[in-house]
């Protein structure tokens, strides 16, 4: 598990620190665009004010790290946690026991954010924000009841907020408004 933090800001009792942030999942088939989605979400979400943590699927064994570097051949030395610091990036590398408790992870990377959102774990049991695009394919993967909202670039009949790709900023309001408890 990798987490990097920008610029880390200390947040204390009462200033809004929470061991629980909202988790939401951005699905889609692969290639669909989940991760240029998010990269142009992020900035939107900062100017909102939010704090906002990803968290990668990854559906294969692998390590994050480079070989030979300092960090890796600590972890490898059998270092349980490895921090990489520099003055405006944390890089944590945790040894984790690979029982898939999600919520563990979430609750260990991002307590103090105001909103995680994940990329993949399309069976979670996460809210989702479905991203579609009709030329991959003609079928949503999620069931109405799991999504939170649909980025896409048609008209579904269905009774769930759907976005425009170039909707980013509606998309980041919805998702303060959900943060804030209005959805």
């Amino acid at each position: 598990m990798v987490f990097f933090e920008q610029s880390a800001r200390a947040v204390g009792p009462g200033e809004g620190f929470s061991l629980s942030p909202p988790v939401v999942s951005i699905v889609a088939k692969s290639g669909t665009g989940k991760t240029t989605l998010l990269e142009k979400l992020l900035p939107e979400l900062r100017v909102l004010g939010l704090t906002v943590g990803v968290l990668k699927h990854h559906s294969h064994v692998s390590s994050f790290d480079v070989p030979g570097k300092d960090t890796y051949r600590l972890a490898e030395a059998g270092a349980d946690i490895v921090v990489g610091a520099s003055p405006v990036q944390v890089a944590v590398f945790r040894r984790e026991n690979g029982s898939g408790d999600l919520d563990a992870v979430i609750a260990r990377s991002f307590a103090g954010m105001d909103l995680v959102l994940t990329e993949g774990y399309k069976r979670g049991p996460y809210a989702k924000i479905e991203v579609h695009r009709s030329g991959r394919s003609s079928e949503l993967l999620c069931d109405v009841e799991e999504m939170l909202a649909l980025v896409t670039d048609r008209s579904w009949d269905l009774p769930v907020p759907q976005f425009d790709f170039d909707d980013v900023t509606g998309l980041a309001r919805f998702l303060l408004q959900y943060v804030d408890g209005g959805s």
